[in-house]
């Protein structure tokens, strides 16, 4: 008895591809000095630029001064890109601009590109072959325009030569460490090999590099190599900020990345993160560092929390760190974090210090609430966080006023 077939589905490997119609693109710049010469060569007769070559093939620019058919009496010039190399079918777009000398910038153009989606690419079967305008502009248009400057007239032209490939599945690859320039740098400066300068920071001394050093930094440059700085200084004293703080910001300039606390201090548990950045983000602003003065704004603004926030906020305004602020005046105003934040020996130095940041907190809280709707049936105000809320029973009740001591009110 023969045995029954059995049907089944054969599995077949997937596979993908992908072709990439694209152009090539290249511009030349076409100068006729003399103008006034040429006129009267008699339509047909032109003036070629030299030849350029885009995407493989040579072009050149034609200018008819006295237009190129017979028929239009001189009444135009015409211009034309023409094909000046062997080839045939040719796929290209183009574009063709009058230059204004005048410095307005209203140049005559006439663009290819922005009608490729209409009718596609141009195609020119053979050398010779041209793209352009018998009718480019009216001569006594040309004549009183700001397109000719000192019997001078300049064209540019832009050829997109279009082409297409295949990308299918790459079949080998050889995989690419990520760059270790920061750790080689890091290397060096530890080392202390080729260090030409010595740094005296509080009782602790650093020594780097010159030419590290400014090219990182523009206070640096103009330090050691401004026209009033000292080229063969091999020591200098900061003031004003910590050793452990400028051991930081000297690793950043070596590294571009931010270094841990771990790194920086003998007994961390005695520096908090949030601590150290904010005095590394002073320091930034010192030495006009940018990408650190952002990377600790960055790292600020993720560890924001109710006993670091007033400070953050201080030291955000004191140094015109727009956005931090703008985060730490929401994190204040948040009726959730303000009473807690309201008790930080952080809020009392703003009370001291900085009262205006108090009206900036104010503002934020009530431009919040404005757009918060009603909470438990009823519009929040203000005065319900840094006062007593008005619609509240009359029964006496307990607020936080901005200074943070407690009253008990009757309304």
């Amino acid at each position: 008895m023969a045995k029954p077939e059995v049907c089944g589905t054969r599995q077949v490997g997937n596979s993908a591809s992908k072709s990439v119609i694209e152009t090539v693109n290249g511009s030349h710049r076409f100068t006729i000095t003399g103008y006034s010469l040429a006129k009267g060569m008699g339509s047909g007769k032109y003036i070629p630029s030299d030849v350029f070559t885009v995407g493989g093939f040579d072009w050149a620019i034609y200018f008819y001064p006295d237009g190129k058919n017979p028929e239009d009496n001189s009444v135009y010039v015409s211009v034309f890109i023409a094909l000046a190399s062997e080839g045939s079918d040719v796929r290209a777009l183009f574009e063709l601009t009058l230059i204004d000398q005048s410095g307005k910038g209203k140049h005559k153009v006439h663009s290819h590109f922005d009608r490729a989606l209409e009718g596609g690419p141009y195609t020119l079967k053979y050398r010779g072959s041209m793209w352009g305008y018998k009718r480019f502009l009216r001569r006594n248009a040309l004549e009183a325009s700001d397109y000719i400057k000192d019997d001078c007239l300049i064209m540019q032209c832009t050829v997109g030569v279009v082409r297409a490939r295949r990308e299918g599945p790459k079949l080998f690859s050889i995989s690419v460490p990520p760059s270790d320039m920061g750790h080689s740098l890091k290397d060096l400066l530890e080392s202390e090999i080729g260090c030409d300068i010595v740094f005296q920071v509080g009782d602790e001394t650093f020594k780097a590099h010159k030419l590290v050093l400014a090219a990182r930094s523009l206070v640096f440059k103009a330090q050691f190599f401004g026209l009033v700085g000292d080229r063969n200084i091999s020591k200098t004293v900061v003031e004003d900020i910590e050793p452990s703080i400028f051991k930081a910001m000297l690793l950043f300039i070596y590294t571009d990345t931010l270094p841990n606390v771990s790194d920086i201090m003998d007994n961390p548990s005695l520096c908090t993160s949030t601590i150290m950045i904010q005095h590394l983000l002073a320091a930034a602003d010192r030495y006009d560092l940018k990408r650190l003065r952002l990377l600790c704004q960055s790292k600020l603004s993720e560890e924001i929390n109710p006993s670091t926030v007033a400070t953050t906020l201080a030291l955000a305004d004191q140094h015109q760190c727009q956005e931090l602020k703008a985060i730490c005046l929401k994190f204040i105003a948040n009726p959730e974090n303000l009473r807690v934040v309201m008790q930080t020996e952080g809020y009392k130095h703003l009370e001291e210090s900085c009262p205006s940041l108090l009206s900036d907190v104010l503002r934020t809280y009530a431009s919040g609430d404005e757009n918060s709707g009603p909470v438990s049936g009823k519009k929040r105000s203000a005065s319900s966080i840094f006062g007593q809320d008005p619609d509240h029973d009359r029964n006496p009740t307990e607020s936080v006023n901005l200074d943070g001591r407690r009253q008990r009110r009757r309304v």
